[in-house]
């Protein structure tokens, strides 16, 4: 049962990759301006809701119809396919906009070439890929009825109920005192910080990338939360979880909320600018922007503005899964890297051993570095399996994880276990 626990919770993992590209501002513009059907990109929207409303009720029906086992086991292959074609649409973007950027032609030009008919072999192949993965969902949920599956939370009707997972707002509060594996990357962290620069783009901004799971949050909250950081006097300290929906005016507004600790009910961007301008002006302050999603330097660029009438020093750390966010902001980058074999193991241990009920032994800890290795040195990965196995006291347990099928995905799909 343990094994399709974390299935489970790996589904749950490629559902929200595959909404958070569906909800990209940049692949809805896309699909505009190369003139792909949208109907089909609202269609996959619609189905991978549904099916993610079947999900809860399959996932605990599993444990009693092999039926229903084996439909969940087919959703996941289609949820791969559904973020593999994505991913590749994602990569034909960043490769057409760095061919357009290259060439030294003017804007006009520039954007009659980059969407010419050359384009069209491309759209075909998307197109009949996407309604064959279409197709592939649509005889998935048309199952529902024959397995007696029955929506949960989320509907696919596009009513006003409907709402997709979103990841949970985070706070600057630290969960947990301790964080392994990340000390170097920490002190890089609040060197950069609180280090005298002569940056002329103010505020100075350093984004924290790296894949989900990784850790940049919790990294982040640590550094905002250490003395030496309180040591560097910062005369305004703030946090705001940004996540996938930037609106300029909502995102600007809640930075000013959060440096003012009130709320804000202006409905009008120049009005939000005047009083976040107000409030820095002269004041050397420390902004965390978590969880950034757009890519779009405009759209920053009208945060950014009432910021930079802080003083000198000030600074604004960001947290983002995009090197192009990074990019787009003129951000300097601290990549984030998979744990150390001995971090990832003391990660896991806190968390499988947290009781004190399980005794560890030789059998049990050969078993338990197997499926650390397995987590490709993801701390998202070793918590949530660490906490899983802590109720599981039997070798039989530990090895159903160990050998479960969750395991064998894609290359390109291993970075995600479990979410």
């Amino acid at each position: 049962m343990a094994a399709e626990l974390v299935g489970g919770a790996l589904l749950s993992a490629f559902l929200q990759v595959a909404f958070d590209r569906l909800a990209s501002p940049q692949l809805l513009d896309f699909f505009s301006r190369r003139k792909l059907d949208e109907k089909l990109l609202r269609k996959l929207k619609i189905m991978l809701r549904f099916i993610n409303a079947l999900a809860d009720d399959a996932e605990l029906k599993q444990f009693t119809d092999p039926h229903v086992k084996e439909w969940l086991f087919d959703v996941k292959e289609a949820v791969f396919d559904a973020e593999d074609l994505l991913g590749e649409i994602d990569y034909e973007l960043t490769r057409c906009q760095v061919q357009a950027q290259s060439q030294p032609q003017t804007f006009t030009s520039k954007v009659s070439n980059f969407f010419d008919s050359t384009f069209t072999l491309f759209n075909k192949k998307i197109e009949s890929e996407m309604k064959e993965v279409l197709e592939n969902l649509e005889y998935l949920a048309n199952q529902k009825g024959t397995l007696g599956l029955k929506e949960g939370t989320y509907n696919a009707e596009g009513s006003g109920n409907t709402k997709l997972p979103q990841k949970l707002p985070s706070s600057s509060l630290v969960a947990e005192s301790v964080i392994y594996g990340r000390d170097a990357d920490k002190d890089i962290i609040i060197n950069w910080l609180t280090s005298e620069t002569n940056n002329p783009n103010q505020p100075s901004i350093l984004s924290i990338v790296g894949m989900g799971g990784l850790g940049k949050t919790t990294l982040a909250q640590h550094v905002f939360s250490d003395p030496k950081i309180e040591d560097a006097k910062f005369d305004i300290k703030a946090w705001v979880c940004v996540s996938d929906h930037f609106h300029v005016l909502t995102v600007t507004r809640t930075i000013l909320e959060a440096i003012t600790n009130q709320k804000d009910d202006s409905g009008n961007l120049e009005m939000v600018h005047k009083k976040l301008k107000e409030k820095l002006l002269g004041k050397r302050f420390l902004l965390v922007l978590d969880d950034v999603w757009n890519e779009r330097p405009a759209e920053w660029e009208a945060v950014r503005t009432p910021l930079s009438y802080g003083a000198p020093g000030s600074r604004i750390l960001v947290t983002t899964r995009s090197e192009k966010v990074a990019s787009s902001m003129r951000s300097e980058v601290h990549l984030l890297k998979q744990l150390g074999e001995d971090e990832c193991w003391k990660l896991f241990e806190n968390h499988a051993l947290k009781d004190g009920d399980l005794e560890l032994n030789d059998e049990l800890m050969k078993v338990g570095r197997r499926i650390v290795e397995k987590c490709k040195g993801l701390p998202l990965a070793l918590k949530t399996i660490g906490c899983l196995l802590s109720t599981k006291s039997s070798i039989s347990d530990w090895k159903n994880i160990l050998e479960s099928d969750i395991w064998e995905l894609p290359k390109e799909h291993s970075e995600i276990i479990p979410a």
